[in-house]
């Protein structure tokens, strides 16, 4: 018999470390009042060395996290998927019932203990649901992730376009960036990265007139459903 969900408390894990306050205000922005964010990192523990020590494989292997201090990281998936499927296992052992992985990269090997959102899928489902076919415009934070943008996105009856935007990059590489993408005249666009921001999804709507979706407030939105 399943349990019922803990209404009051959802449970993230951020592929870098806590706290990420920018991340919990964009979740919270989106979530009923009253429902308590315990937000942690796959690498809560690690030292700056520890972390520079698990570089990616290659482009496959490849995430980007910013960190506490406001750096951006490059690390390994592999590392992550372990690390972060330790504190989803321990969220669920605290009676955490939604956890959300606050990353939008695919992690076939994370250990999904308990009912675990993977803002991957829900990205994924919801640009084939509302794009049958088009132009899909997306932006991630690495060239290496931008040149294997066709094998996460590409389907029958789209044509992927992609545009490199690090996040936390000033107003004006946000600017430079939508304009861009939108001389590239796509049907949607994706910001695929929880760490971009409902600030910098207004100011790409400033150049880009079409639909855009925001990774982290999409993958919130099906949280709340589940809660509320």
């Amino acid at each position: 018999m399943n349990m019922p969900l803990k209404h009051q408390r959802i449970g993230v894990v951020v592929i870098g470390q806590s706290p990420r306050p920018t991340v919990a205000a964009e979740i919270a922005a989106v979530l009923s009042p009253g429902i308590q964010i315990e937000l942690r990192g796959a690498l809560d523990g690690m030292s700056r060395a520890e972390i520079d020590a698990i570089p990616p494989m290659d482009g496959y292997d490849t995430l980007f996290t910013l960190l506490p201090s406001g750096d951006g990281v490059t690390i390994s998936k592999k590392e992550v998927e372990r690390r972060a499927s330790q504190q989803i296992t321990r969220f669920k052992h605290e009676g955490v019932g939604v956890t959300l992985m606050a990353c939008t990269g695919k992690f076939p090997n994370l250990a999904a203990d308990g009912l675990v959102i993977l803002p991957s899928a829900v990205l994924h489902n919801l640009v084939e649901a509302v794009l049958p076919k088009g132009r899909l415009g997306v932006f991630s934070p690495l060239p290496e992730q931008t040149a294997l943008i066709d094998k996460k996105w590409q389907r029958d009856g789209v044509e992927v376009v992609g545009i490199t935007l690090r996040p936390g990059s000033s107003d004006a590489a946000v600017d430079e960036a939508a304009r861009t993408m939108a001389d590239l005249e796509p049907d949607l666009v994706v910001m695929d990265c929880i760490s971009y921001s409902s600030a910098n999804k207004a100011r790409v709507r400033t150049a880009y007139p079409g639909p855009v979706i925001l990774g982290i407030a999409a993958a919130a939105r099906i949280v709340e459903e589940l809660v509320s």
